[in-house]
């Protein structure tokens, strides 16, 4: 009879193996094999964050668990795929789904959660390319409550930055594209701080600009010469609160909506020095019956789609049902 490996929760692994600089930042305490290409994933969320707080029904922040899948699929590369650390990884898609938001109520301690993993290899190999995917099942306190996947692939240095055409170590731009504009309020986009808002209004109907501040502590944890993953589904999810919590409705009548899921697809680099606008490409409206809403939105910059995304909120902490998960429009059309 096998016994399955316990995971501790006492401290998190190091820093560089997840691509994190502020130890803060690092979620992930321990994994172990259960299987080939299996593994139980150990983290600890935070009850508050600066960045990814509760929700004001004092659920944890979605995005928590986005970043813990990224961390995830990074740190088993490196530990257990032996990837270089000078590698650089660049996602293509993500997604993830929120079944059961009522466990992922934030109570008088931190929140351990498991995440169920299994690697697999994408595409075919190199010394200098490697593509891989972690699909994951999301448990807290043992109930099942989320899964969610990530397909990136890594490369090395000289690969990268042929990839990039560029020269020197991480660029970046002198000068913000849209600084003249203010961001709309925090409170409007469910963040706390104005500097944590990164949406400026548009300049036409269902048009919205990504401003992130490059400076900014969690968004920019380390320098980087794009955009990363993290700052796009940042932006992709103050839209989408922004949209569905109408803000000329009086708070005391607002019915407050979750992100229950998120599909995101990678088409291309998102420049820091290259305006991004949110388009917002289809809206469903509210569901009858179900109170879902659905939201398709692409980042483009010029002409060209850089990321497209499909979200689902729904009302009154209720997860994924069938009725508000079918895809509303094809990602990057």
């Amino acid at each position: 009879m096998s016994v399955t490996p316990e995971l501790a929760f006492q401290q998190t692994i190091p820093r560089r193996l997840v691509h994190r600089a502020a130890v803060a930042e690092v979620f992930l305490t321990d994994a172990v094999v259960i299987g080939m290409d299996h593994f139980l994933v150990g983290a600890q969320w935070p009850r508050d964050h600066a960045l990814y707080h509760p929700d004001s029904q004092g659920r944890s922040d979605p995005l928590l668990f986005a970043e813990t899948i990224r961390q995830a699929l990074v740190y088993l590369a490196h530990w257990h795929y032996h990837v270089p650390l000078g590698f650089r990884f660049v996602g293509r898609d993500m997604d993830l789904e929120i079944t059961d938001p009522g466990a992922l109520r934030v109570g008088s301690e931190p929140l351990p959660v498991t995440l169920k993993a299994r690697w697999t290899r994408v595409g075919n190999d190199s010394p200098r390319r490697q593509g891989m995917k972690l699909e994951v099942v999301l448990t807290v306190m043992g109930a099942v409550c989320g899964r969610g996947s990530l397909t990136l692939f890594a490369v090395d240095e000289k690969y990268y930055r042929r990839l990039r055409r560029r020269t020197g170590q991480d660029d970046r731009p002198t000068g913000d594209p849209v600084a003249r504009r203010q961001r709309v309020p925090a409170a409007t986009v469910g963040r706390l701080r104005y500097k944590d808002s990164v949406l400026v209004q548009g300049d036409t109907a269902g048009e919205w600009l990504l401003r992130a501040d490059l400076d900014h502590a969690i968004l920019f944890d380390h320098p980087t010469d794009h955009l990363p993953l993290m700052v796009l589904l940042e932006g992709f999810r103050q839209l989408g609160h922004l949209l569905v919590h109408d803000a000329e409705v009086p708070q005391s009548e607002r019915s407050p909506s979750s992100l229950v899921l998120l599909t995101t697809e990678c088409l291309a680099w998102a420049e820091l020095d290259e305006p991004t606008r949110l388009l917002v490409r289809a809206d469903s409206g509210a569901r009858e019956g179900s109170g879902a809403r659905r939201l398709c939105i692409e980042a483009v910059q010029g002409d060209a789609v850089v990321m497209a995304s499909e979200m689902v909120w729904a009302p009154d902490g209720r997860g994924v049902s069938e009725q508000a998960a079918g895809l509303l429009c094809p990602l990057g059309s």
